[in-house]
């Protein structure tokens, strides 16, 4: 079993995933606030944890289906038992071996991707599941730019790629997607990594 698949395990079962919500939460919904869901819409949220992501955006007026997969499956059976909307569905794969057939309006990840063994691999299957005018939204705390987080991987002792803002970028560049970038700050923190820098948000657009 692979180091990524195993801490998570452990942390689907030690309440850690409870926190990642609260540690992310404040950021992320400020993010996805911003988003206007005015038509009707297919979501994926890739390595959505305990899947509080999908269960706040099924509750969207206008959402047909949001899909969270994780690659750990104790987070999957969490996400499955904290499930209340019939347009939420988990599967326990990752991005990478996924076999689905549909397309998505919008891919949603936090925290995840750099954890992939291929970010470049990783994309290019994100950019392939989404319909011509879809949105990626990446989300990480996880950035050399950002020089509070950049230790993390030590902590981890799990693989986990380090890229700098503009590293970032040209990842999503070169697999095809338009591409701006957000910062989301939590000014009221006592946590330097959320206060100074905060969450960086990668929009990746496919062109139509």
């Amino acid at each position: 079993m692979d180091g990524v698949r195993k801490t998570f395990d452990e942390w689907a079962q030690n309440g850690r995933a409870e926190l990642m919500e609260v540690e992310h939460g404040k950021n992320v919904s400020k993010f996805l606030d911003s988003i206007s869901f005015d038509e009707k819409f297919t979501f994926l949220d890739v390595g959505c944890g305990n899947g509080w992501v999908v269960r706040k955006i099924a509750k969207e007026d206008h959402c047909k289906k949001a899909i969270g997969i994780d690659k750990s499956k104790k987070m999957i059976v969490q996400a499955k038992k904290k499930s209340n909307h019939k347009n939420e569905e988990f599967f326990h794969t990752d991005i990478e071996s996924w076999k689905y057939r549909g397309k998505f309006d919008f891919v949603f990840s936090m925290e995840s991707l750099y954890y992939s063994d291929s970010i470049k691999i990783a994309l290019e299957k994100i950019f392939r599941l989404l319909k011509p005018g879809g949105k990626f939204f990446c989300g990480t705390d996880f950035y050399t730019d950002n020089k509070a987080t950049a230790r993390w991987a030590d902590v981890m002792k799990i693989q986990m790629h380090l890229h700098s803002k503009k590293e970032w970028k040209k990842f999503f560049q070169d697999v095809g997607f338009e591409v701006k970038t957000k910062q989301i700050k939590d000014m009221k923190s006592r946590k330097k990594w959320k206060k100074e820098f905060g969450t960086l948000f990668i929009i990746g657009t496919k062109p139509k």
